[in-house]
């Protein structure tokens, strides 16, 4: 995956801090839907293999694979879990209303597994990009 950037200063080991401007859905036409009110820029930090200087433009890429995983992680694992709580309390016999407790509680369970994923990935810094052009 690749995405334009600007990097915003030189850090030392061929680093660098970019500055990336976050995709709308709506195309950034912030007049037709107004829900642009999150910031619109993402700091990352890059391996800088062609040694860019702040101010510079550039387009920065990342292994899909990581980021393809991090989605299904955050976006399919809760419902995937959500659904597996009230099957299984529905095949041990809950009623309806333990089976939605239930559910609600393994949507719980994502969450809690989610933040201390999110927490072992900002220690390991999973998700590298590369500065290519």
């Amino acid at each position: 995956m690749t995405q334009d950037a600007i990097v915003i200063k030189t850090l030392p080991n061929k680093m660098a801090e970019v500055v990336v401007a976050r995709q709308t859905a709506c195309g950034s036409n912030c007049g037709s839907c107004e829900a642009c009110v999150f910031q619109s820029e993402l700091r990352a930090v890059a391996k800088n293999r062609i040694d860019a200087k702040p101010g510079q433009k550039v387009v920065i890429s990342s292994r899909n694979a990581k980021v393809f995983s991090a989605a299904i992680m955050v976006y399919v694992m809760p419902l995937v879990l959500f659904l597996l709580g009230f099957v299984l309390a529905n095949m041990l016999g809950a009623s309806e209303g333990i089976c939605i407790l239930v559910s609600f509680l393994f949507l719980c369970v994502s969450a809690c597994i989610l933040v201390q994923l999110q927490k072992r990935q900002k220690a390991e810094n999973q998700i590298q990009f590369d500065i290519v052009s």
